[in-house]
């Protein structure tokens, strides 16, 4: 049995309430309610499909009842039809401008009552129909969205893989700057650093773009990345390459894919994750503010990690040392005002090392 709609029908006239419940009572369950306060009392409990008010009650009337259902967000859709013993254009425009769908004229006849309700129901019904169909495109375009995301991601950890793999990093460089990243950011917006830069980032996207910033060790010869001393001039100037490959790896997936939010992140920190404050840096030369503030971040946590993981041509430096080298270079490779948040982090970034086991 189809379950059937609740119709209160509010009014102080008690023959109205009784001729009302009579007439409909076969097809819905009502709810005959004698004044505003009343109803109000019994809408706590009871959900309506739709509620018939007079407008002309003592106390509370018809325009009092329907302002109060209007500003709470729960009631606020229930659709409302005014009774009205007037025939007043003017009252009937002001009901109308207060949310009331229609207008019913009392004493009501019958089959016009029946008819006028089973035309909302259907307006409701086909609403309700209309909701649930578009929560379930929703649904289906959050899962499409979602493997999209997992798709993309799996992609960029086989690339930042096969990046550490050809460097010989120890494991999980590219997991821990996430980390390092992330906890910066956060501190940033905590401490209101950098407050109107920042709040326009889209910081999921600009942290899983971080990923693609070696992306172009890709192209240098693993003689270079694994060497085991110092390199000289001319293998160091090859490594200093590996920005200008990245973006160009960058370019490549913009042509196939369109410019996207992701890849100006990617693009940005690629290309400057090298620079330092002083202006020393490579592959541009970029000096202080003129250096986007994603590589300025990154340029912290890729050092830091550096200093605490093995790498082919030295051992790991212990946190404190590692966090003593950055605020060392504070003005020179580093942004002063980053590194001023560093400091409160060092702890953090260390519990980061530590849980990724790159320390010995």
């Amino acid at each position: 049995m189809a379950e059937r709609y609740i119709i209160m029908l509010v009014d102080d006239d008690e023959t109205t309430l009784t001729m009302g419940k009579e007439i409909l009572e076969d097809r819905y369950t009502v709810y005959p309610i004698p004044s505003g306060e009343k109803f109000f009392d019994i809408i706590k409990r009871v959900s309506p499909d739709l509620i018939l008010l007079d407008v002309e009650m003592p106390e509370m009337d018809g325009y009092a009842v329907i302002k109060r259902l209007k500003k709470n967000a729960d009631t606020a859709e229930i659709p409302v039809l005014f009774l009205t013993a007037r025939n007043d254009p003017g009252n009937e425009l002001e009901g109308l401008s207060l949310g009331a769908i229609d207008y019913i004229t009392k004493p009501f006849s019958p089959p016009i009552l029946v008819q006028r309700i089973e035309n909302q129901m259907l307006i409701a019904s086909q609403k309700k129909e209309l909701k649930r169909y578009n929560q379930g495109l929703q649904n289906m375009v959050n899962g499409q969205t979602l493997e999209i995301k997992s798709l993309q991601n799996a992609i960029l950890n086989i690339i930042a893989e096969l990046v550490e793999f050809r460097d010989n990093m120890s494991g999980g460089h590219i997991n821990r700057i996430i980390k390092y990243l992330q906890v910066m950011i956060d501190a940033l917006r905590e401490r209101g650093v950098y407050e109107e830069e920042t709040s326009g980032w889209n910081v999921e996207l600009l942290i899983s773009a971080a990923q693609m910033h070696d992306v172009g060790k890709i192209c240098i010869s693993e003689a270079i990345l694994n060497k085991p001393g110092r390199l000289n001039a001319e293998e160091f100037n090859e490594i200093k390459k590996h920005p200008a490959f990245g973006l160009m790896i960058i370019d490549k997936i913009r042509q196939v894919i369109g410019e996207h939010t992701f890849l100006s992140y990617a693009s940005l920190i690629t290309d400057a994750h090298h620079e330092r404050w002083d202006g020393t840096g490579y592959p541009g030369g970029l000096k202080g503010p003129d250096i986007p503030l994603p590589a300025r971040l990154m340029a912290i946590a890729d050092v830091y990690d550096a200093l605490v993981s093995v790498r082919p041509y030295k051992q790991p430096s212990n946190p404190i040392d590692a966090a003593e080298e950055i605020v060392k270079n504070s003005g020179s490779a580093f942004d002063p005002a980053l590194i001023d948040v560093f400091k409160t982090l060092t702890g953090e970034f260390a519990a980061i090392a530590e849980r990724s086991s790159v320390l010995i």
